[in-house]
């Protein structure tokens, strides 16, 4: 890359000193030199290609036949990639097996025999750090949590629903839990109807999300909350069936002169389901407003299509943090290219009511009363408490595309440590069994382009947050959840802090780590460009 960037300087040199007036070079020296240059470039300029191995179709005859057509035409840098492609026949040679090893022993070894530098994937596929070799506990996580609430005063001995098959402890945190009333609008305190007229309509308010109702024929479809007595929302909460759906919205509220006022216009955008644009695919739609009251409000939503539909729609007195889902990061950016915008939103209105938000100094930390089988045993304070149980569980997303054999789990990407245990699974294991006079060439550890989405939560986080930032973010963890603390802009603010701390940890702990690791073994390191599907760092 030094020598590329050394014919570029050149080349810069060459354009600027053919605008300045004082050169002595014709325009038509300065084209000879840079058609020269690039027809017959110097032997300090590499050409490299990316030299896939797809679906285990290699053999060692092919390895060698491609090394020296390579030197034949000048290329002198190959980057290995170990490519499954699902829709192309598999080969014989499975990855990992004796066969392959012996393949990859030889085509290093002939690269060395040629001089042509080599570079290795650091993982199986082009995206990105990852195998079955990486341990749930070593990859990469996001902070889960179950709910209850308890009655108190009075001593308890609860088992807490751990929320996920893995899971890794963290906090049991339990606060007062907020009141006002009839909190949400239900199918047993509202008459709800829509237009069109569908089947089932109660099941968008009772609770459950794997219940609800599909769209009919027609693009647009209006739901309206209608209540005897006037109801204040502040808050907006969606969640779609688990079919893809990308939907503009507008909510409004009935005006005392029967007129309709638009509370909020929105997009739901839960179209792209992979894991590797967000671990909670069809995580909830949140929205946040100023107080509104009315005894009638409609939702009313474009673009919609049958297959799709509503789980649930709760509207509510309770403030939320807006956009939580996508502020930390359990759903990405559905696309391959977010604008620099894409992760910045407004700043939300501040709630009219004290007692609809959470205070830092009444959340308690009551983990020590968790036994090893998940029991809460608490003397549980006067009045009705919320109960958080949190901890870290598997985005589940994997390397990838690469043959079954060699798909696992991705690696912590804010972690150093577990950084460096993949190296050494992989890339270590390689240095370590193929002799080091048959890999001279071997220089280059490649790190292709981003496609992983993001984690929120790692070994150690609470103590490295608190050191980076110098304030607990044990009182916010409420946040991840929607839960205000303090106010919506503290809140904000908590979430901004958590997203700079992920970003600069995929940077320093796993880019910079990568680096380390290889520096140490005599290999450089190649990077892409990162900023695809929702990158969870620097656009």
């Amino acid at each position: 890359m030094r020598n590329q960037l050394h014919f570029l300087l050149a080349i810069i040199l060459i354009i600027g000193l053919s605008c300045s007036q004082s050169s002595n070079y014709t325009s038509k020296q300065l084209s000879d030199a840079l058609e020269s240059g690039f027809i017959t470039p110097p032997d300090s300029i590499q050409t490299s290609v990316y030299w896939y191995w797809i679906s285990d179709n290699i053999s060692k005859e092919g390895v060698v036949k491609d090394l020296h057509a390579m030197k034949e035409a000048g290329i002198n840098r190959a980057f290995i990639g170990n490519i499954g492609i699902d829709d192309l026949p598999y080969g014989k040679v499975k990855m990992f097996s004796d066969e392959w090893w012996e393949i990859l022993h030889l085509a290093l070894k002939t690269a060395t025999e040629l001089d042509i530098e080599i570079g290795i994937f650091n993982s199986p596929g082009w995206s990105q750090s990852g195998g079955p070799w990486i341990k749930p506990e070593e990859s990469m996580r996001y902070l889960a949590s179950s709910e209850i609430t308890l009655q108190g005063p009075r001593k308890i001995e609860q088992p807490l629903k751990q929320p996920t098959e893995f899971f890794q402890d963290v906090k049991v945190i339990a606060f007062p839990s907020l009141k006002n009333g009839n909190m949400v609008l239900t199918h047993q305190n509202a008459v709800i109807q829509s237009i069109p007229s569908v089947q089932g309509l109660s099941n968008i308010t009772d609770g459950d999300n794997k219940t609800g109702i599909r769209f009919p024929d027609g693009n647009e479809f209006y739901v309206t909350f209608k209540t005897e007595e006037p109801f204040t929302a502040r808050s907006l909460i969606i969640r779609t069936m688990e079919t893809p759906l990308s939907a503009k919205a507008v909510l409004q509220a009935e005006q005392q002169d029967g007129e309709m006022k638009t509370v909020s216009e929105f997009d739901i955008n839960r179209s792209n389901p992979a894991l590797n644009v967000g671990f909670d695919p069809f995580a909830p739609v949140v929205i946040s407003f100023p107080a509104t009251t009315a005894t009638e409000f409609r939702l009313t939503l474009k673009n919609t299509r049958p297959q799709a539909g509503l789980a649930e729609i709760q509207l509510s007195s309770i403030p939320h943090v807006e956009r939580y889902s996508e502020k930390t990061l359990a759903k990405m950016h559905p696309t391959p290219l977010p604008y620099w915008d894409a992760y910045l939103w407004p700043s939300q209105p501040e709630t009219d009511d004290e007692n609809l938000i959470i205070r830092d100094d009444e959340i308690l930390d009551v983990t020590q009363y968790l036994s090893d089988k998940g029991v809460l045993i608490w003397d549980v304070p006067d009045g009705e408490w919320t109960i958080l149980r949190m901890g870290m569980a598997p985005t589940q997303v994997t390397n990838g595309p690469a043959s079954p054999e060699a798909t696992g789990p991705e690696v912590d990407k804010m972690s150093k440590k577990w950084v460096a245990e993949h190296f050494d699974r992989f890339l270590g294991e390689i240095l370590r069994r193929i002799p080091e006079a048959d890999r001279k060439t071997f220089k280059v550890a490649v790190q292709d382009s981003y496609e992983m989405g993001g984690q929120n939560f790692t070994d150690d986080f609470l103590a490295e947050f608190k050191e980076r930032y110098g304030y607990d973010a044990l009182p916010y963890l409420p946040v991840y959840k929607g839960f205000v603390v303090n106010s919506q802009l503290e809140s904000d603010r908590f979430l901004w802090d958590l997203r700079r701390m992920i970003a600069d940890k995929v940077a320093y702990d796993y880019v910079g780590g990568l680096r380390d690791v290889s520096h140490q073994h005599g290999l450089t390191t190649w990077l892409e460009n990162y900023g695809h599907w929702g990158f969870p760092g620097e656009f």
